[in-house]
């Protein structure tokens, strides 16, 4: 009897679930990567980092075993594999609970039952999984706050000891087009990779954030540019690093205010896990059904601006650069880009969302969807749609000595405090003085931010109107 281990966003050897019952229970284990080609987004940063890590990751897993690659349709992948291994019994794999993921388990469970195989399913990727917190009346929550203190309440699971057995693994290559189509692409990746990869980078982050970050967290996190975050989130896309890992090493920590802070932010991911599963059209369609009329600016000029950091205010063009530069960008600067896609230029957010997902290397489904809906007013527990970022005010407090714009917008590193906030209030003389012209090294504003906020009142305003002049009819 022969079993798999299929592999997916969880890359690591250590604490993995699936991984820990396949080994414990195998006699004769194959290890598998499928890829996919229908999931890529082509030229994204997104894209790249994720091959990147699979890459790396194959590497770690040869050395000692091998790491087989199906590349292609994934039910004609799973066909070809079981006519090559009739003896294939069983399958071990940690499962998705929303999104495409899930789709994806559903489809396959069917396929392995109808092929005799047993299914051994595990979620693995959060604290707790998105059915296991519910409000007294035996609901899922709708509002972060009261999830959260039961979840603080809750038994955190610890850290799997795999018992890696390297005998029992499969070392033939069985599929060599497909390897030979995996090493393709590769090829085609950046030669220089994002962050440092694997786990044991990721541990030594985390171990290095606890030790020297962790005590500031909450005073930190919302400038952009103080070392004050984690940059975990690479690694627990990935799951280069597992969350149980992650908690356990915390625990370890001497309690403080950041601590806590930090944990209630492992607390959001998995909040918004659960939102995901029980809204699981929530990547195209507004939780609040009352903001789904908007008249949304279509402009696809104004889109690119924003997309391409142009929008001739400072920290939006900043963050923007960021995101492009690296595929990261710092939390705090998300919720401002956020803000001002949708308050200010009126553009909807799911263009902005499927922005991140092309760009950003931590691309979560559930938390960047998540954090979309919350920053449009369209989500559980979002933000007041009356309540609007002002792009100057967001920048003069959280990056008061213009050090962040300063490193990415280099055309303006020469101004001073007082102007690198709002450019377009240099004269003339000031223009000449500090290098920059307006219009040309540096745009003018795209819109007046007090005017692009009445204009945005009034059509969320109008949509409720609407909504309810529709409910009542």
């Amino acid at each position: 009897m022969t079993d798999i281990m299929w592999f997916r966003h969880d890359l690591r050897l250590e604490d993995q679930t699936a991984l820990y019952h396949a080994m414990t229970t195998s006699k004769d284990l194959i290890l598998l990567f499928h890829v996919n080609p229908t999931q890529f987004i082509d030229h994204s940063l997104n894209h790249q980092a994720f091959f990147q890590a699979v890459q790396f990751f194959q590497t770690q897993v040869n050395e000692q075993m091998h790491l087989q690659m199906l590349y292609g349709d994934i039910r004609a992948c799973f066909t070809r594999l079981k006519a090559a291994v009739p003896s294939w019994e069983r399958i071990y794999f940690n499962t998705d609970e929303a999104g495409f993921g899930l789709q994806r388990d559903q489809d396959m469970i069917d396929f392995f039952v109808k092929n005799d195989i047993t299914v051994h399913a595990y979620q693995d990727h959060y604290l707790h999984h998105a059915d296991l917190i519910k409000n007294q009346s035996g609901q899922p929550y709708k509002v972060f706050t009261p999830y959260y203190n039961r979840w603080k309440e809750m038994i955190k699971p610890t850290p799997l000891r795999t018992p890696l057995n390297s005998s029992i693994v499969v070392k033939d290559v069985l599929f060599p087009k497909d390897e030979a189509e995996f090493a393709n692409l590769c090829a085609s990746l950046p030669q220089k990779p994002f962050y440092e990869l694997g786990s044991t980078a990721a541990k030594k982050r985390f171990k290095a954030f606890v030790s020297h970050y962790l005590a500031d967290y909450e005073t930190n996190r919302d400038f952009p540019a103080v070392n004050g975050t984690s940059l975990l989130s690479p690694y627990l896309r990935t799951g280069e690093l597992s969350i149980r890992t992650v908690w356990s090493m915390l625990e370890f920590a001497e309690n403080s205010i950041g601590k806590q802070t930090f944990q209630k932010e492992l607390c959001w991911r998995d909040f918004y896990n659960m939102i995901y599963k029980e809204n699981p059209n929530q990547k195209t369609d507004p939780i609040k059904k009352e903001f789904q009329h908007i008249n949304w600016n279509k402009s696809e000029t104004d889109f690119q601006k924003w997309c391409q950091g142009q929008t001739g205010y400072p920290i939006i063009d900043a963050a923007m650069a960021q995101l492009n530069e690296t595929g990261w960008m710092h939390n705090r600067l998300r919720m401002i880009v956020a803000s001002f896609l949708i308050k200010d230029l009126l553009i909807d957010w799911r263009k902005g969302e499927k922005y991140f997902q092309q760009q950003l290397i931590d691309y979560s489904p559930a938390s960047n969807i998540g954090g979309w809906q919350w920053a449009a007013s369209t989500g559980t527990d979002a933000v007041p749609y009356f309540r609007i970022f002002n792009p100057v005010t967001q920048s003069e407090k959280f990056d008061a000595s213009g050090a962040f714009i300063r490193n990415y917008l280099p055309a303006l590193k020469e101004l001073p405090d007082a102007l690198i906030h709002q450019p377009w209030k240099m004269t003339e003389l000031e223009e000449s003085l500090y290098g920059v012209t307006l219009g040309k090294d540096y745009p003018h504003p795209i819109v007046v931010h007090k005017t692009a906020r009445l204009k945005t009142l009034s059509a969320y305003e109008d949509s409720k109107a609407y909504a309810g002049d529709m409910k009542e009819s």
